[in-house]
């Protein structure tokens, strides 16, 4: 089980399908991570008359591992770029 003790993080991204590929990496093999998501940010354009406009939303993924599989999981990751 993975806790906020003895995790590290592993990747941030903000890709959807990165993120998905990066699970799919670790359960292919067999390392246990979770994800942390933090959503809805928005992101604001302003136009030089003072107005900010709402440009979109995005979502932040955190991918974390054990400690003890941080570096199995950076080597993974390196490899399969």
């Amino acid at each position: 089980m993975i806790t906020i003790f003895n995790r590290k993080e592993l990747f941030i991204t903000y890709s959807l399908e990165k993120q998905a590929e990066i699970r799919n990496l670790l359960s292919a093999h067999k390392i246990e991570y979770t994800i942390s998501t933090m959503g809805n940010f928005w992101q604001t354009n302003s136009r030089g008359n003072g107005n900010i406009l709402p440009v979109g939303t995005q979502t932040e993924y955190k991918i974390y591992v054990k400690r003890q599989d941080y570096e199995e999981a950076v080597y993974i990751l390196n490899v399969n770029e």
